[in-house]
């Protein structure tokens, strides 16, 4: 299959409409929480943030969708800007039922360039997922949460995953119709966006550290979920977890690649400082 062929566009918008599923938030099941259970739900310190970040995609998405003319494209876009209007209405089910306490400032006005305004959510979401991927693994581990919770939130995780196999191939298949689809120009493109993202991200933790109001991400907060939390052990559970996912999706279709090969570089350097530091033991006599 040829990146950018009308082959690759009716596939990768196929498999996203043909795994679209189909339920209400308010419906779903919740659980009835006792006290620590509940008290921990309302301690992460991120809901406030995920809420803000998933309005804004729901609006993005949608605003971009009325663009395209394409009419398989725009069928596969425009659902995913139900589903992310979606996650939305489910955090504020979870919110309201659960009595979480947040702020809930206007939505900013979106800018003028909606296509860009798109390419910079999608990458945004490539990293927010990977870095959540672990986060996830992790807070389910160490049973931070009951079980019915997080299998709730795993219909949520499976759509991100979605979401970013979508975009990686959409954006791809632009850059084909836009004559820059070539491997190296491609590679530029990526690195460029991902750049964006992580100083954004950069941004919103210094402004949550400045303002302490609860604004950090949820990615950037993965010790909330377990004791004796070490960046090694996350890292290595955003990958795997990343991995993990990505077998559930066409394996002719394009995967993100540059956060899970920065990690595998990242991890590297990672254990070979632990082996350096590894003390040498007493010879003997």
């Amino acid at each position: 299959m040829k990146i950018g062929s009308k082959e690759h566009k009716e596939r990768f918008c196929r498999q996203f409409v043909a795994s679209h599923q189909l339920y209400e938030p308010e419906t779903l099941p919740w659980p009835e929480l006792d006290g620590p259970a509940l008290q921990r739900l309302r301690s992460v310190p991120f809901w406030q943030e995920v809420l803000r970040t998933e309005r804004r995609a729901g609006a993005i998405v949608n605003a971009y969708a009325k663009t395209i003319t394409d009419p398989v494209m725009q069928h596969a876009m425009a659902l995913q800007g139900m589903e992310e209007s979606r996650h939305a209405r489910l955090l504020e089910v979870m919110i309201e039922r659960y009595g979480i306490e947040i702020s809930e400032p206007p939505l900013a006005e979106l800018p003028a360039d909606i296509e860009t305004a798109y390419i910079d959510f999608g990458y945004g979401e490539c990293l927010d997922s990977f870095l959540g991927f672990g986060a996830f693994k992790i807070a389910r581990q160490s049973e931070f949460l009951p079980e019915s919770i997080f299998k709730i939130f795993d219909v949520l995780m499976f759509e991100e995953t979605r979401h970013i196999v979508f975009f990686i191939n959409w954006m791809a298949h632009r850059e084909v119709m836009n004559r820059r689809g070539f491997g190296l120009l491609r590679a530029v493109t990526s690195v460029w966006f991902y750049s964006r993202a992580f100083q954004r991200m950069a941004g919103t933790i210094r402004q949550g550290a400045k303002g302490g109001d609860g604004k950090d991400f949820a990615a950037t907060q993965a010790s909330v979920f377990l004791e004796g939390f070490s960046f090694r052990r996350f890292l290595e559970d955003c990958y795997a977890e990343n991995a993990r996912r990505m077998t559930e999706f066409d394996e002719t279709l394009l995967r993100p690649r540059f956060l899970p090969a920065l990690a595998n570089v990242a991890l590297s350097g990672l254990r070979l400082w632990t082996f350096r530091r590894k003390p040498e033991l007493p010879r003997a006599g």
